[in-house]
C-alpha cells in the first residue's frame, strides 16, 4: 500500500509466497524458484507483517502474513530498477488474477483462492445462513481455516479473507452467527499471549473483546 515503499523485488516475493499459500523454507525456495529472501528484505517485510518468518534449522520457514493477504490485493509496482520484462509478467499476472481469475472462480479474494482448502463449502447445516450470503461465507472460512469442526479459529487469521469488505460489516456477520446453535466467541484465555494484531482483529461482544471463534462446537 502508499508508504511501504516496496522494492520490485520484495513484492514478488509477496506474490510468490501468495501462490505458495502456506509456511515455506527458504532453502525451498532457492531449489525452486532461485529466490533466495536475504535478511533485509526478511526483515522488512516482518516489520510490516507482511510475512511471518521463523527459524527453522540453519534456514528460515517464511509465509504471508494476514497484512501480507491484504496487501496483494492492492497494486505492486513491478517496474522499480529496471527489470522490465519481469515487470510486465508480474503486473499482468496479478491483474489478471485480480479482475478474470477471481471473478470467475466463485471466490471473493485472493485469500480465498488461494487457500489450501476450498473455503467456498456450504455452511454446516446446524449454522443457518443463505448460500452466497456473508454469514455463509464467514462459515466456509472458517472449516478452510479449523483443524477440525469445533476447534477454535483466531479472528485474526480470517479478517484477512474479507479484506474486500467493509470491518463493520464481517463484525455484523459475526454477530448473527453468534446467535446460532454451536456458534461460539470468546475471550483468549491467555491474554499474555496476544499480539497487536490479535487485539486489532478482537470483536466486541456482550462487553468484552473476543478473539476466538468456533463453530460446530
Amino acid at each position: 500500500m502508499a508508504g511501504d515503499d516496496l522494492t520490485a523485488s520484495e513484492s514478488a516475493i509477496l506474490v510468490v509466497l501468495m501462490a505458495e499459500a502456506r509456511e515455506v523454507l527458504n532453502t525451498e525456495l532457492r531449489d525452486r524458484y532461485g529466490l533466495d529472501v536475504r535478511k533485509p528484505q526478511r526483515d522488512k517485510l516482518t516489520r510490516l507483517h507482511y510475512v511471518a518468518a521463523r527459524k527453522s534449522g540453519s534456514t528460515y520457514a517464511l509465509q504471508l502474513d494476514d497484512k501480507g493477504w491484504v496487501r496483494v490485493q492492492h497494486d505492486f509496482d513491478f517496474t522499480l530498477r529496471g527489470a522490465a520484462a519481469l515487470g510486465a509478467a508480474l503486473t499482468a499476472l496479478q491483474n489478471s488474477l485480480r479482475e478474470r481469475v477471481l471473478a470467475r472462480s466463485g471466490c471473493a479474494t485472493l485469500t480465498e483462492l488461494f487457500a489450501l482448502s476450498d473455503v467456498r463449502a456450504p455452511a454446516a447445516p446446524a449454522v443457518p445462513a443463505p448460500p452466497g450470503s456473508l454469514p455463509a461465507r464467514v462459515v466456509s472460512a472458517y472449516h478452510a481455516l479449523a483443524a477440525e469442526p469445533g476447534a477454535w479459529v483466531s479472528l485474526r487469521r480470517l479478517r484477512p479473507f474479507f479484506a474486500d469488505l467493509p470491518r463493520e460489516e464481517l463484525d455484523d456477520a459475526l454477530r448473527q452467527l453468534s446467535r446460532s446453535n454451536g456458534v461460539h466467541l470468546t475471550p483468549e484465555s491467555n491474554q499474555k499471549t496476544l499480539t497487536e494484531a490479535d487485539i486489532k482483529a478482537a470483536l466486541r461482544l456482550g462487553g468484552q473483546e473476543n478473539h476466538l471463534l468456533a463453530i460446530g462446537v
